[in-house]
């Protein structure tokens, strides 16, 4: 795969969980530097961690779609603008320092906001990861920011309840089912 493909097929595995592809496209010592706010599965080096992201990302938005705007790209880096599309339809659980920073519990409502990834390249596959997105305009379409009453609400009855809580063991057993899949598969590896 050239580049360009590559970053293509970094965000179809998003899109997917397509272990197959994450094998294909993902280095074995991939390092996501966004994983910081994602369940700690994600933070696994390789497909592993690719894999368990999708899960996160997946768990939260249906239909997510990650329209390509445009690529640069030199022998060791991939720069990909796009849009991250979808439909809140689960919960969708921020962590901070591995544990749970804030629960959104789902709104239906559609996301539709741009991203630049940087992607690193080694031996033709997909090393590292950094991004800078539009996460404000995200929370305001899902209307946590600024705080619409009903999703303010919401999230705290959530945090109250102890929703929030589970939500976050879920979707952190889900990526890490994922995870084990990929390295059970020789598609990632632990350290």
């Amino acid at each position: 795969m050239d580049s360009t493909e590559l970053a293509h097929g970094l965000f179809r595995i998003l899109e997917t969980g397509d272990p197959a592809l994450a094998a294909e496209v993902v280095h074995e010592d991939f390092h996501n530097r966004e994983a910081a706010v994602s369940p700690s599965p994600c933070s696994l080096p390789g497909p592993a961690g690719v894999l368990a992201s999708s899960v996160w990302m997946r768990s939260a938005f249906s239909d997510l779609s990650f329209p390509v705007l445009a690529v640069a790209h030199n022998d060791e880096q991939v720069w990909i603008r796009l849009r991250m599309r979808g439909r809140h339809t689960g919960p969708f659980v921020r962590f901070r320092d591995g544990a749970l920073d804030q629960a959104i519990p789902p709104t239906g409502r559609d996301i539709d906001f741009e991203q630049i990834h940087v992607l690193d390249l080694k031996d033709g596959k997909v090393i590292g990861h950094e991004a800078v997105r539009d996460d404000v305009t995200m929370l305001g379409q899902l209307g946590v920011f600024p705080p619409s009453p009903a999703v303010g609400l919401s999230m705290l009855a959530w945090k109250v309840t102890g929703r929030s809580a589970r939500a976050a063991a879920d979707v952190t057993a889900k990526a890490a089912e994922a995870a084990a899949g990929a390295v059970g598969k020789g598609a990632g590896r632990t350290r």
